[in-house]
């Protein structure tokens, strides 16, 4: 029996423990049932105060916010920050430590900042240590620069709502290059709060209509959870097709064609999004995959939204990035000059990792001018994106060049990152691969795995009876037993009837290896326990 007191009031509670693992199970439970009979208190001292029912309750709120899920930051990582909590109070556990391997979030997981980077950005924050002879003179260039650009000299003022006028010109000059010199407007630059806040923005612009004719977008499944939510929160329709799992996730346009066609009977499809390298998936589109999707797109009269963060993150022997934009023109007036594209890029992936700072931009394609102008008002009401951010893509977009003092590190320490990560991305896969019940396509891209599990029957009843989805049950139990922290595939959706787990390869070499032998040895005794 216990007793807990809060606010004054207090709760007895009695249980029988087998464990001290399910002592924590009970205590995390009732903290839940506490945290109801909490709400239940406060409305009832609202109503003897005579202040009535609050404006805004469950009944009242959007009922679109209701229906918005985020894996990625779900339950199963709430209770891994209460096991971190716990740990640090001294509760015993079978493990010292949570893993997170549930978010792409490079440097939380020890990668280290890109020396040049990190220095200009300094610079630009304490304008003062433009006098310190620590620093070379191409990073101190590179803050004068951005300064200038800057309201009052500071990093601290506003800038134009689309952004730093010349980090959108320098935003335009690296996608020239990278796109083997086909011309970038900065007029069609938008930079952004990550690829997050820009993917969100033109999908706020794309829904419209009542009804059947509501507007209905396009997303893989497996699909990375913001375009879920984002479409639930709009109440535009969610329209799933399916990647192929036994061709390496490959993208097929008959699959297209399939959801399309059934969702013309409910919906009004006006966009199709593609994300290459894949989230959460790692594959990487070839090139007569995208050719083919702009087909498509133009057949079906689709607004194409392609989504590159990974596009540095690129593994595997034999693939190659091809941005959407790139392809669109080669492929000639045909198509370049009527297929409506948006494209989106950050500086939380690749080898920067810079989730924190917040920076990315969108370059729109084929954009009507009268919807430009309304895109330009609606990203002028949240003023502009963070100034640090801004500065920081203006790096990546325009590094030290060979000429310049800082060039070698740079080049060195990004090699390293990506050259580390493909390791880890071909070790995911050899390891998962030695698991009986578990298999693992190769992570071509990005910074993810999603491997399939087989469950026993006996497994699946159980999380039935719990009213979980069987991988949320599968990977809730490995937290518990050995701090690891993954993602279930059904947070990202799936085929009926198949199970997975999202894990990200970020975590060091060495941490890697230990996250992937707990795995190893809990799937067998998850099996065995099930069987």
């Amino acid at each position: 029996m216990g007793i807990f007191i809060n606010n004054g009031e207090k709760f007895i509670f009695c249980f029988l423990i087998d464990s001290q693992t399910n002592l924590m199970r009970h205590l995390y439970n009732i903290s839940w049932a506490i945290s109801g009979t909490e709400c239940e208190l406060q409305k009832r001292n609202m109503t003897e105060n005579g202040l009535g029912h609050r404006v805004l309750n469950m009944d009242t709120m959007n009922p679109n916010v209701k229906r918005v899920e985020y894996a990625v930051r779900g339950p199963i990582v709430q209770r891994a920050m209460q096991i971190e909590k716990e740990l640090k109070e001294g509760v015993k556990k079978p493990f010292t430590e949570v893993i997170k391997a549930n978010i792409g979030d490079a440097h939380a997981m020890g990668q280290k900042p890109i020396t040049f980077l990190r220095q200009v950005v300094a610079l630009c924050a304490y304008p003062d240590l433009l006098e310190d002879d620590k620093f070379p003179e191409d990073a101190k260039n590179r803050a004068r620069r951005i300064l200038q650009a800057c309201g009052g000299g500071s990093i601290g003022a506003y800038s134009a709502s689309p952004g730093i006028e010349i980090i959108r010109q320098d935003v335009a000059k690296y996608i020239e290059k990278r796109d083997g010199g086909i011309p970038s407007n900065p007029d069609n630059i938008y930079l952004s709060t990550g690829a997050s806040d820009a993917i969100v923005t033109m999908l706020k612009l794309l829904t419209s209509g009542e009804g059947k004719n509501r507007t209905g977008v396009m997303i893989s499944i497996p699909q990375y959870p913001l375009y879920s939510a984002a479409l639930a929160e709009l109440a535009a329709v969610q329209v799933s097709y399916y990647l192929d799992e036994d061709k390496c996730w490959s993208l097929d346009v008959g699959e297209l064609r399939r959801a399309v066609k059934v969702a013309r009977e409910h919906c009004n499809p006006r966009a199709l999004c593609i994300i290459n390298p894949g989230n959460p998936t790692g594959q990487v589109q070839s090139r007569q995959c995208i050719e083919d999707v702009i087909r498509f797109a133009a057949e079906e009269h689709l607004f194409l939204m392609a989504d590159e963060v990974y596009q540095d993150n690129v593994y595997a022997e034999g693939c190659q990035f091809h941005s959407f934009k790139k392809v669109l023109f080669e492929m000639g007036p045909e198509y370049s000059s009527v297929v409506e594209l948006a494209s989106f890029h950050s500086t939380s992936k690749c080898f920067m990792g810079e989730c924190g700072f917040r920076g990315g931009y969108m370059e729109v394609v084929n954009m009507d001018p009268e919807v430009k102008l309304q895109l330009t008002k609606l990203v002028s009401v949240r003023l502009c994106p963070p100034i640090p951010g801004q500065a920081l893509l203006d790096l990546v977009v325009n590094p030290p060049q060979p000429d310049e003092p800082s060039y070698a590190t740079f080049i060195k320490e990004r090699t390293a990152n990506l050259d580390i990560l493909a390791e880890k991305a071909k070790m995911t896969e050899q390891v998962l691969n030695t698991v009986p019940g578990i298999h693992c396509n190769p992570v071509q891209g990005a910074m993810y795995t999603f491997p399939r599990l087989s469950l026993p029957e006996k497994a699946i009843n159980a999380a039935k009876e719990k009213g979980q989805a069987p991988d949320m049950f599968y990977c809730m139990k490995l937290l518990e037993e050995t701090g690891i922290c993954l993602v279930p595939g059904s947070g990202f959706g799936q085929r009926d009837g198949t199970y997975h787990f999202r894990m990200t390869i970020l975590p060091a070499t060495e941490k890697l290896k230990v996250v992937l032998k707990k795995i190893r040895e809990f799937h067998k005794r998850f099996t065995e326990e099930f069987s």
